[in-house]
């Protein structure tokens, strides 16, 4: 009898929390909370299935991020709420 392992069992990012978002150019951005997953997609069902893809099928796991978020893979994504300027950076947040 073949027993298949269960679900929590599955190797998936080591990070289960997932920001969705669009960038800037209009790209729908997924990043995990660690940034060592992510990527652009061009649609938003292709960034969620991705992210779903890589939590292990956990949709309440997945935040959508208001605003421009741009992907970062050295570790600080942006999430800004409008246009910045040099004047203005206290729109700006860092994610996990």
């Amino acid at each position: 009898m073949n027993e298949q392992e269960p679900p929590s069992a599955r190797s998936h990012s080591k990070s289960s929390l997932f920001f969705v978002g669009k960038n800037g150019r209009g790209n729908w951005v997924v990043q995990d909370e660690q940034h060592l997953s992510g990527g652009l997609f061009i649609d938003r069902a292709a960034a969620l299935r991705f992210a779903l893809f890589e939590n292990g099928n956990q949709p309440q796991s997945i935040i959508m991020v208001p605003g421009v978020f741009e992907l970062d893979l050295n570790g600080s994504s942006l999430i800004t709420t409008g246009p910045q300027t040099s004047a203005d950076t206290s729109r700006v947040r860092r994610a996990a």
